[in-house]
């Protein structure tokens, strides 16, 4: 079979390629996350994909492309970002931006809140956002994860049960942020 009828793939399995988000769920964000999004898109778009199709321009007219290093890899990389500017497109046109900021329930957890709890002795602190900006190191928890679901309408001061793996977790809400206003358990 001639090349030209076969697809070029790496042979990996691309995780951006399968919509993540089930198609029933709102795709909720913060602003600072859509902005990270289209800072993303911008950049891929107008500093990273131009220089690459500059390399592959070159190395195409190099003349044998089989053997050619640059071509193969620029393709490849072209390809890769193609498919995250996709991705981005996506996510970008299906955002609902939720500001934290504009929260009036200050006392309740909901999306976009900052949640200092308990869990056993050990006190954890988690910001409830968007799946795209999901970030454990940070702190920062997706609203479809199931801590981020037993907090949702929580109070301060509320114990709360975390069903896990192992059976069911008390947490204790201690404080809940959005932005500089804090509601704090009453004591």
């Amino acid at each position: 079979m001639s090349k030209a009828f076969t697809k070029e793939t790496d042979g990996e399995d691309d995780p951006e390629e399968v919509d993540t988000l089930p198609t029933h769920v709102k795709n909720y964000m913060t602003p600072e996350g859509l902005k990270a999004l289209k800072d993303e898109f911008r950049k891929l778009m107008h500093e990273e994909r131009p220089k690459v199709v500059e390399v592959v321009s070159w190395a195409a007219g190099n003349g044998d492309r089989s053997e050619n290093g640059d071509y193969i890899y620029g393709k490849k990389r072209l390809r890769e970002i193609d498919r995250r500017v996709r991705y981005l497109m996506k996510r970008i046109e299906s955002a609902e931006v939720v500001d934290p900021s504009q929260q009036k329930n200050l006392d309740q957890v909901f999306f976009g809140a900052a949640v200092d709890y308990l869990r056993g002795k050990e006190k954890q602190s988690v910001t409830i956002v968007g799946f795209d900006e999901a970030d454990m190191k940070k702190g920062r928890i997706s609203w479809l994860s199931p801590v981020a679901k037993a907090l949702m309408k929580a109070h301060a001061g509320d114990v709360i049960e975390l069903r896990t793996p192992a059976g069911i977790e008390a947490i204790e809400v201690i404080a809940i942020r959005y932005g500089e206003k804090t509601a704090k358990k009453k004591r």
